[in-house]
């Protein structure tokens, strides 16, 4: 089972990344997860649009177990982070997309149907 070391601990994770306990995320975890190359082909530098789909994704994990589907998440990120805001864009910012890199740096548990 592969480790993530953040702060002097060990966290656990699944074999995409994920980690096994979502309530031992804090933004230092993210920081860590966005750069960890063994689950990305690249390191993701999280800036403010990054940030903003992250916290909405934990919120709406928090309020309903879940995490948000496509659609809705495309409309927040409209609202929220950019007017012209669409999929594409959302795969810009996380190249394996929502439910992979988005979701695993959020420290959400791997969405059902995620490979």
């Amino acid at each position: 089972m592969p480790e993530l070391e953040v702060k002097g601990k060990k966290l656990r994770l699944d074999e995409d990344g994920f980690l096994q306990d979502w309530e031992e995320w804090d933004e230092e975890v993210a920081e860590a997860l966005a750069k960890d190359t063994r689950f990305s082909p690249q390191p993701i530098e999280l800036t403010d649009e990054h940030w903003k789909i992250i916290k909405y994704l934990r919120d709406y994990f928090l309020k309903y177990g879940v995490a948000p589907p496509i659609r809705m998440l495309v409309k927040y990120c409209k609202k929220e982070v950019k007017p012209d805001c669409n999929l594409q864009y959302i795969y810009k910012l996380f190249p394996q997309g929502p439910a992979k890199d988005a979701c695993r740096i959020a420290g959400l548990p791997k969405p059902t149907g995620c490979v």
